[in-house]
């Protein structure tokens, strides 16, 4: 079983991780911040973080907190909201490197992804393998102008641990035999199947490292977790992952669920636990770079009856306050006074993003939102128009809707050229026009009804620009 279906005797699974994928494209993109802490995100009231730079990390911030948090921990930082069109497009620059190693190549999202080495050709030669990732690292670097992490190992889930271990842009080797010795002082976390349940029995039981999970034994894994699960991660703990890479691995939905130790009876701890699924479920929604229709809710009662409710919404979201409202009324018409034994959110009917999909369900613009902050200081917004006049009632027919402008998205203005907007309120919009491999550009302001002002595509980045 030396070949690329079995227990492999060479390190031929790469796992690359782009660095700071969403963040990185935005300094790339827009040469004022570059080397700036940039955070990408919702920026309503309930958004949270999907990506920081690593400027931002410094300061405690990282992906899935709240936006709020992410403001006060850095609050000098860029914050954008995400611009999907754009990372599709470098993503599969990316893929499309990664297709010319191998027909195996499982994309895990926008910026992550395995490939099968050998299932491409590359001699099982540790040497020869590791030419091949640095090889791969310089392309990325070449077409993109962005970094990425790899990991080479004899598993999928070692190589995912190795790109971790390498970030950020470097490239860790984990011979055959040396499995264990890198994953030992790990937590169980880091073992594929480990959620935050598991990870919660396994601690009760004085276990936290993977180990741990070695020393106590697969007899005493099964005793807590159960035949199929204890068995499972037991072999995981020793190394041994035998999961092949999957090409047009093409998810149709993106779901995430948890298992409870005790039942839940408690109605206000279900539905917190709902709304807390339907934040992860979105965060891997987002991590896909899609958006999705339909909400699933999936729910195992004590006595392992499983129910599923769904609700298609009027248009495709990624925004974490539509899906959990729509999981809550879901629970709403599910009974769970005799205890729930598993609980999942789902998202399906899944589509890729346009710019104008963004957070259009959640009126998220209207708060004065300001962009980022200039070394010389805040970039000052004019003060506000005077207050138009009382005038009649509000015609049956509403007026168009002005264009949204928020920060980071692409404009062009009629007079000044391509630019993004930096800040917007009261009336007004601020707007730094520069383009990728720019100099960095000079900040103006118009007012947000400006005829000469208008929403922009994405300018392609501009390899070491």
């Amino acid at each position: 079983m030396g070949d690329h279906r079995g227990v492999r005797s060479a390190p031929s699974v790469l796992h690359l991780d782009m660095d700071a994928f969403y963040a990185a494209v935005e300094q790339a993109a827009k040469p004022s911040l570059a080397g700036k802490a940039v955070i990408v995100g919702g920026l309503g009231p309930r958004g949270v973080v999907s990506t920081a730079s690593y400027e931002a990390r410094v300061f405690g911030v990282h992906s899935a907190m709240a936006m709020g948090m992410a403001r006060r921990l850095c609050p000098n930082a860029a914050f954008l909201v995400p611009r999907f069109r754009l990372y599709q497009q470098v993503s599969g620059q990316v893929m499309e490197l990664l297709g010319e190693l191998s027909p195996l190549v499982e994309p895990l999202s926008l910026d992550e992804a395995f490939v099968d080495l050998e299932a491409g050709g590359t001699p099982p030669d540790q040497d020869a393998l590791r030419g091949v990732a640095e090889r791969l690292r310089a392309d990325i670097r070449g077409v993109t102008g962005l970094t990425g992490s790899v990991g080479l190992a004899a598993s999928k889930m070692l190589a995912k641990v190795a790109s971790e271990l390498a970030k950020p842009d470097g490239l860790v080797v984990v011979p055959p035999g040396g499995e264990r010795a890198l994953l030992g002082p790990m937590s169980v976390r880091t073992l594929p199947g480990v959620g935050p349940a598991t990870a919660d029995t396994l601690r009760r039981a004085g276990i936290t490292t993977v180990a741990e999970v070695t020393e106590a034994g697969e007899d005493e894994m099964v005793r807590l977790l159960g035949r199929a699960h204890g068995t499972g991660i037991h072999v995981m703990a020793l190394g041994r992952d035998e999961r092949p890479v999957v090409a047009d691995r093409d998810a149709k939905s993106v779901s995430v669920e948890d298992t409870f130790d005790v039942d839940l009876t408690d109605r206000i701890r279900i539905r917190t636990e709902v709304g807390r699924l339907a934040r992860r479920c979105v965060e891997r929604l987002r991590r896909a770079g899609r958006s999705g229709r339909t909400v699933v809710l999936k729910v195992r009662r004590y006595d392992f009856a499983t129910l599923t409710r769904s609700e298609t919404l009027r248009g495709p979201t990624d925004d974490p306050a539509v899906v959990t409202e729509a999981a809550l009324r879901l629970l709403d018409g599910v009974e769970t006074a005799a205890g729930v034994r598993l609980l999942g959110v789902g998202v399906s009917g899944l589509a890729d993003f346009t710019q104008e999909d963004l957070f259009a369900q959640s009126g998220q613009a209207p708060e004065v939102q300001h962009g980022p902050v200039d070394a010389d200081g805040p970039v000052a917004l004019p003060p506000p128009a005077p207050p138009a006049p009382p005038g009649p009632p509000a015609a049956a027919e509403p007026e168009p809707a002005a264009p949204r402008w928020l920060p980071g998205l692409d404009v062009r203005h009629a007079e000044h050229g391509p630019g993004w907007v930096q800040g917007s309120g009261v009336g007004r919009v601020t707007v730094r026009f520069e383009v990728p491999g720019s100099k960095p550009g000079r900040v103006r302001t118009f007012a947000a009804d400006d005829p000469a002002l208008e929403p922009a595509d994405p300018l392609p980045l501009v390899p070491g620009g």
